[in-house]
This record gives structure tokens, C-alpha cells and sequence, in this order.
């Protein structure tokens, strides 16, 4: 049973957690794997837009090899436009890890997690609580670790050595499972 203090001498003692609660060991996001994970998501949702530079392309060849309007411009253009496009992207998630007010994103944190919330916790003393409905979608990636989405950019990356041992991971992925977050990749 947790004690609780008569003055604020005495020392504080955490609540029991329940045996249901995975808790990770106090780790970091790497910048790199952000600047990744961020790209990668940007391109899972965009990558339709491929098809508006390569029915350019394509309708520009149609013209060139017909005969009816002639020009390469519109190859450079197009093709330019693309990697701009995607530099702009990755300008923005670069930018983020170095930017102070994004600092927060890049410290060591603990994290308990259970069917009601996700505790991060940055000491035993300070931290912050994340409910289930701020996260849109999850996936398990190839090399066994974890991604919540909440926003574009924003997530929360759980590396497989982040876990404790290989029932924290079944039971993380219980609970995402029951909160219908769960997706491979």
C-alpha cells in the first residue's frame, strides 16, 4: 500500500500500478529515425499524388510524339516540381529537430501504458498523461518497433529494446489491438 506523506519531508511513494501496465525504460526518438518515420508517413499518405507528375509526363510525351505541341520544358518542370515538392518536406521535418520549441520531442522519456492512458513520465516526479483518443492510428513495423500517430509529424516511436521483456511487448500490443490501433507495416 502506498504510504502518503505527512509533510513534505517525508518521501513520496508511487501508487501500485497494476499488473496490466507496461512500462518502458527511459529512452530517446533519435532525430535521424524522426526525420524518417516523419517522411515515410508523409509519402504513405501522398503517394496518389505521384499520378499528377506522371500523367504530365505522359500526356507530354503523347503531344511530343504526335507532333502537336512539341517541347521539353514541361519534362524539367515537372521533374523539378517533384523534388521540391519532397524537399520541402523534408526541410520542414529537419527544421523540427532544431527548433527549440520541438526540443520536448527528442528528450529521454519513460513511458507506463495501460488500457486507460500512456503516462510519460520524464522523472518519477515530472511528466505528462496522453489519452487513447489523441492517437489516430498505430502500426508495428518490420524491425519490431512501435509508431502512434497523432498528427502529421507527431508521434510516439516505441523502439523494441524501449521494452522490458518479450510479455511487455505482448501486452503493449494487446492493448493497441483492443484500442483498434494496431496495423502492420
Amino acid at each position: 500500500m502506498a504510504k502518503i506523506p505527512v509533510n513534505k519531508h517525508q518521501p513520496m511513494y508511487q501508487m501500485p500500478s497494476s499488473p496490466m501496465t507496461v512500462k518502458t525504460k527511459k529512452f530517446s526518438l533519435d532525430k535521424k529515425t524522426y526525420v524518417n518515420i516523419a517522411l515515410r508517413q508523409t509519402w504513405e499518405a501522398q503517394k496518389y499524388w505521384v499520378l499528377v507528375p506522371l500523367g504530365l509526363l505522359m500526356l507530354n510525351a503523347i503531344l511530343n510524339l504526335t507532333g502537336v505541341y512539341p517541347n521539353l520544358w514541361i519534362y524539367i518542370t515537372v521533374i523539378l516540381g517533384a523534388l521540391l515538392y519532397a524537399g520541402f518536406w523534408w526541410v520542414q521535418f529537419t527544421g523540427v529537430t532544431q527548433l527549440e520549441q520541438y526540443k520536448q520531442l527528442f528528450e529521454k522519456y519513460a513511458y507506463e501504458i495501460d488500457s486507460r492512458q500512456i503516462l510519460v513520465k520524464l522523472n518519477t516526479k515530472e511528466g505528462g498523461v496522453m489519452q487513447w483518443e489523441q492517437f489516430k492510428s498505430g502500426q508495428k513495423r518490420k524491425d519490431g518497433s512501435y509508431i502512434l500517430n497523432i498528427t502529421r509529424g507527431q508521434f510516439l516511436h516505441f523502439p523494441a529494446s524501449a521494452f522490458n521483456s518479450e510479455h511487455d511487448i505482448r501486452l503493449f500490443e494487446r492493448i493497441l489491438k483492443q484500442k483498434n490501433l494496431l496495423s502492420e507495416a
